[in-house]
């Protein structure tokens, strides 16, 4: 078990290291690597990661609380049953990730490429997806009560058993995906049938 408090990194070379089960608090990583990095079941707190390099590492349990990973790449990473707590993961892509089990609790997600992505049967109430790419995502069974999902791409995304209440869904394409089997309040049904030319009083 390691701990780093208040450090900070800029353009170091952390791939293939073994930081399991360590503690990051309050550092900073600009521009860092940590590809094929073994970072399971380890703490950030209040850390800041931009524009780091996670292709391809493990960070299955790791537990992140109020850190933000921007503008940070993740494709081919393991995040199983890894938790995300009031982050901000602005501009991240996480393509081609395993995101089973998963938690989300609040954040900004929002410019996120999560395409093709299983986040069915999560909690995701509250969570800002602005303009993120959803497409092909299974968020069936997901709470998406008050998440923001202003002009996301939400293309082929399957709803089935969603809830949708109070989202925002400004800017969204309806025809691009089915309800069918989701939850929508008055105000969101309305909109969905003016985006196929109804007209409603």
């Amino acid at each position: 078990m390691y701990q780093y408090i208040d450090q900070q990194y800029t353009e170091v070379d952390f791939s293939h290291k073994d930081l399991r089960e360590g503690e990051l608090r309050n550092c900073t990583f600009i521009r860092c690597r940590f590809r094929s990095a073994l970072l399971e079941e380890m703490w950030t707190i209040g850390c800041q990661f931009s524009d780091c390099d996670f292709t391809g590492a493990q960070l299955n349990a790791s537990v992140h609380n109020g850190s933000a990973f921007t503008n940070c790449r993740f494709a081919g990473a393991t995040l199983f049953v890894a938790k995300f707590e009031e982050c901000k993961m602005v501009g991240s892509d996480f393509s081609e990730c395993n995101l089973d089990g998963i938690t989300l609790l609040r954040g900004d997600w929002s410019y996120t490429n999560l395409r093709h992505s299983n986040l069915s049967k999560q909690s995701l109430r509250g969570i800002r997806f602005v303009e993120a790419d959803l497409y092909e995502c299974n968020l069936e069974k997901c709470d998406l009560r008050d998440t923001d999902l202003t002009r996301a791409q939400l293309g082929k995304v399957k709803l089935q058993g969603a809830d949708l209440r109070g989202a925002v869904l400004d800017g969204v394409n309806f025809k691009s995906f089915d309800v069918k089997g989701a939850r929508m309040d008055p105000g969101q049904a309305i909109a969905f049938l003016r985006s196929y030319g109804a007209k409603v009083e």
